[in-house]
This record gives structure tokens, C-alpha cells and sequence, in this order.
């Protein structure tokens, strides 16, 4: 598999995504316009040109088209590319995975998983640079006491409100 990125349509727009031969390197949520989403994606990863998506990566595409279409979609198996990603970063990443659809936790529970109990800031400053959303579903963690949190995203919480309720989260 080559290196590449695409753009593709979704129920919240146009998202896109960036892979190289050792898996999903980035996942760009929606910026307004296609060609703004492909803009920003090329931004951070101008070593990925604009390519047809191999078997591999529509799949993904397609697995998350379905998730962002309310399906009950597993994308915890999803190969990715975290190199140069910090480690704690990458430990943060991989426990994000495990929270499925329609479910959430807190930024301290997240911590505490990690077995770093106190850590929710530093939690939540590495989903704010999580390079690949949706597929490490940083819209499932929030904040204690029924807030949501941030979300870095192009349409801030909004976004991550809208991808809660299209999974049936129970929102507060």
C-alpha cells in the first residue's frame, strides 16, 4: 500500500484521510468545504498526495461512513500509523479505542485506565491532538460532571455533540 490522502463525503461532510504503508495516519474531519478539509489534511501531512484510496483505506472510508450514519460499526481494528506520535500520546490513543459507540467516559477515567489516575488534563491535551478522529473516537471522552469538554475539531463541541447523538450516546 502506498502513501496518500483522500477526501470523502460523510453524513456530518466532507471528511478526509491519510494513509502510508503502515496503515491510517490521519483522519480530517469536516473544515467547511472539501477543499478546505483536503487543504488542512495536506497542511500537516504534505508528504501524502492526493491518491485513489486502496482496498484497505475504502474500506475504513466505508466503516466510517456507516459509523457516522448511526451503524453499529467496530473500528477499534483499524490499522494505524502513529509514528512520532509521544508515547503516552499513543497509550492514550489505544485506550480511546476501546470505548465503543454510543458509550463515553471522562477524561479522569480515561487517566485511570492508563493507570495515571490525576492525569485527566494531560489526557485531554492528547485528544487534542489526536491525528486521527473518529477512528480514536476522542468525541466519547468528556469531562466530569456532565460537561462536555473541548473538541478541536471545525465546529468545535457542536461537532462532537453531533457525533454522540448519531451514535445514541445518552447526552446530559
Amino acid at each position: 500500500m502506498t502513501s496518500g490522502h483522500a477526501v470523502f463525503d460523510t453524513a456530518i461532510g466532507v471528511c478526509g484521510i491519510g494513509w502510508t504503508a503502515l496503515g491510517v495516519r490521519a483522519v480530517q474531519l469536516p473544515e467547511g468545504s472539501p477543499e478546505r478539509t483536503a487543504a488542512r489534511l495536506r497542511r500537516w501531512h504534505p508528504d501524502l498526495p492526493a491518491a485513489v484510496p486502496p482496498a484497505a483505506i475504502a474500506a475504513v472510508i466505508s466503516d466510517i461512513r456507516a459509523l457516522l450514519d448511526g451503524g453499529a460499526v467496530d473500528l477499534s481494528r483499524v490499522e494505524l500509523d502513529l509514528t512520532g506520535v509521544p508515547e503516552f500520546d499513543t497509550r492514550v490513543y489505544l485506550a480511546a479505542r476501546s470505548v465503543s459507540p454510543g458509550e463515553m467516559v471522562t477524561y479522569g477515567e480515561l487517566a485511570k485506565r492508563l493507570g495515571e489516575s490525576g492525569a485527566a488534563r494531560a489526557v485531554g491535551r492528547a485528544l487534542g491532538r489526536n491525528p486521527v478522529p473518529i477512528v480514536v473516537p476522542c468525541h466519547r471522552v468528556v469531562a466530569a460532571g456532565g460537561r462536555t469538554g473541548g473538541f478541536s475539531a471545525g465546529g468545535g463541541v457542536s461537532t462532537k455533540m453531533r457525533m454522540l447523538a448519531i451514535e445514541g450516546a445518552a447526552l446530559f
